[in-house]
């Protein structure tokens, strides 16, 4: 091809810095407009919506369980039509027109079911935006980079959650509502300029494949193939079937599960007991969610060197158990017999102390469901010897994700529901002395399926928190 024929920009429009730059710019968008209206809900819901504020905690649950819903239903459909597409870039632009769509319903409210509506859309566009994202730096970093590339990306993934609810509850208090949502929609527009002016390179990898696909369907079929398809099907029944019949790797699900509900409860209970107990605004809340946040990126690298050495055994027990600790210790300020620490002397210095101190634990409980499955008791040497097939010739790191991310998302979608309807029920100390006995519960599971050997992989993955 001439000089000449190449479009504007061909060379930095078309590498692998622009295209994975893009991608980790999207990824970033789809989780700071998911954590953004967290702490402007109730004034969303009260304020633009004129409900009464006795409503407030029901439609808060309501919209934050509907959003994980259809984050467990749209990812398999999702990816079925996207790897029928020809290219990454078309579907990478749907998902941000649609989350567009969905977030300017979210931003005008102008009725309950438009909320409900851009919040699904969202929530589809998310995580299709999610799919094709790393679909596409998969085809465009090469192997020895793919680790250092997703450690970046997933860097990008946690500042998106740390920085989406400081953000809207600082200006929606400092400069007020639409000057918070110019952000996020700056954002989008940032991010639709890079999606377009992206080329994407031919997917070498793919067309390969395509090759040897047109060979086998030309030369005389076999009667062992039609066996070979049953056989693929069998290996994805069979490892599902391992995993949950072993304890550890049902223990190691359930840690990922309690993790995600956890952290979305926060979400769905936090903002309104801070303005019913303190009469903080969104900006206090914003910051509050900050304090959980921030001490994750810093402390994971020392977890995962430890658990390199010891194992998830004792760091994921110890974890859950001052868990358990904090959530009881979250109920303490502004209740009545504890006078010292009511909201004019020390409750508000508790409570955030508190809050710091759950971000610190937070580290030594995540990820432990991915550490669990891709070490050797799941995709183990005396697995393998028994039955070669039985996890399929390329592996199970894919069903390993897949299972890993059902059970992020479920615990992101019961955690609002359950902690919503308790908290509305009995309020906010029970509802955490609940989640408290759960922790301890699941501590002591930890403690006794796991085993104190070092595992498989290096480090903590870090995954969406989402994983």
């Amino acid at each position: 091809m001439d000089r000449t024929e190449y479009p504007w920009g061909y060379r930095w429009r078309s590498s692998s810095a622009f295209i994975i730059s893009t991608c980790i710019l999207a990824l970033f968008t789809e989780t700071f407009l998911y954590s953004f209206i967290v702490p402007i809900v109730s004034y969303m819901i009260e304020s633009r919506l004129h409900l009464p504020s006795s409503r407030t905690q029901r439609y808060t649950t309501a919209l934050l369980t509907t959003h994980g819903f259809f984050s467990i239903l749209s990812p398999p459909i999702v990816a079925h039509f996207a790897d029928k597409t020809p290219d990454r870039k078309v579907p990478l632009i749907l998902c941000l027109v649609f989350c567009t769509i969905g977030t300017c319903l979210v931003a005008f409210t102008p009725s309950v079911w438009a909320l409900f509506l851009g919040r699904i859309l969202q929530s589809i566009a998310g995580s299709a935006g999610w799919i094709v994202a790393f679909s596409t730096l998969s085809d465009n970093i090469a192997q020895e980079h793919m680790g250092k590339t997703m450690g970046l990306a997933m860097s990008f993934v946690s500042a998106g959650i740390m920085s989406g609810p400081t953000v809207s509850g600082a200006l929606v208090e400092i400069a007020g509502y639409w000057a918070a949502w110019a952000v996020p929609f700056c954002l989008l527009s940032i991010d639709l300029a890079a999606r377009l002016i992206m080329l994407e390179r031919p997917r070498v990898g793919k067309q390969k494949d395509r090759s040897i696909a047109q060979q086998q369907d030309e030369a005389p079929l076999l009667p062992s193939e039609p066996s070979t398809v049953g056989s693929e099907m069998a290996n994805s029944r069979g490892f599902y079937c391992i995993i949950l019949s072993d304890g550890r790797a049902v223990v190691g699900l359930l840690n990922t599960f309690l993790f995600s509900a956890m952290l979305s409860a926060f979400d769905s209970t936090l903002p309104l007991h801070l303005r019913d107990v303190f009469n903080w605004g969104s900006l206090q809340a914003g910051l509050v969610f900050l304090t959980i946040q921030l001490p994750g990126p810093f402390l994971s690298p020392l977890v995962g060197w430890l658990r390199d050495r010891v194992g998830i055994r004792y760091p994921t027990t110890v974890g859950w158990i001052v868990v358990s600790l904090l959530l009881w210790t979250l109920t303490i300020p502004g209740k009545r017999g504890f006078e010292w620490a009511s909201p004019d002397w020390a409750g508000k210095q508790m409570f955030v102390a508190t809050t710091i101190g759950f971000g610190m634990t937070i580290p030594f409980v995540r990820g432990v469901a991915l550490l669990q499955l891709m070490s050797e008791y799941i995709v183990s040497p005396e697995i393998s010897a028994k039955n070669p097939s039985i996890f399929g010739p390329h592996g199970a790191t894919s069903k390993v994700f897949s299972s890993v991310e059902i059970a992020f998302n479920v615990g992101t979608t019961v955690g609002p529901l359950a902690a919503g309807s308790l908290t509305e029920a009995l309020g906010f100390t029970y509802t955490n002395s609940i989640l408290a006995t759960v922790a301890l519960s699941v501590g002591v599971f930890s403690f006794t399926f796991f085993d104190h050997k070092p595992s498989a992989g290096e480090g903590d993955p870090n995954q969406k928190d989402p994983v």
